[in-house]
């Protein structure tokens, strides 16, 4: 147990063998909140901590595209903290399938870019909404820098000229958030 924990310091008090649910988009709902779109991500860690935001700040799901990290591995489930077993997360091959997808379900393209013409709470994102990050190290790939309806940017005061992807992640969930609970009441 220790060994399949890979924990150092106790092993797990619990395990499980489970399933991992088919890469199909029609998974994810389109009407109960913002799906987010990572673009490419390379660390597992990151990925699983955009997972557990997307959970706790209102997503209907993750969509990982591209050549990415996998959201099954065990760095990736164990920064998720359960989130994973929660929040729908598909895997797509490229941007195309999911492009395609949302235009048949009415969902606007937003991109976070450090470059985007408008700052993240200047974006109206009350309705249905796809938010693509990219990558640390390369931002959005072409493919999903055409497809986007809007480029929005987080504005930044320090030295850094972009954030951690998992991080932006949280940052553009939060005003999503902030947004529909302004926009209900």
């Amino acid at each position: 147990m220790a060994e399949l924990g890979e924990k150092a310091e106790a092993a797990p008090e619990l395990l499980a063998v489970v399933a991992i649910p088919d890469d199909e988009l029609a998974r994810i709902p389109t009407g109960n909140g913002p799906i987010v779109v990572l673009d490419r991500p390379a660390s597992p860690g990151n990925l699983g901590t955009a997972i557990r935001s997307a959970d706790a700040l209102g997503a209907a799901g993750l969509v990982v595209s591209g050549h990415a990290a996998d959201p099954y591995d065990p760095r990736a489930v164990r920064s998720s903290t359960g989130s994973l077993l929660a929040l729908p997360v598909v895997r797509a091959a490229s941007h195309r399938p999911v492009v395609e997808w949302a235009a048949a379900n009415g969902l606007r393209i937003f991109g976070a870019d450090e470059a985007g013409a408008d700052d993240l709470d200047r974006a109206d994102l009350t309705g249905p909404a796809l938010l693509v990050i990219g990558t640390e190290a390369t931002g959005l790939s072409s493919g999903w820098r055409q497809a986007c309806d809007q480029l929005i940017r987080i504005p930044m005061a320090g030295a850094a000229s972009s954030l951690n992807a998992a991080t932006a992640a949280s940052i553009i969930l939060y005003e999503t958030w902030r947004q529909r609970r302004m926009h209900v009441q």
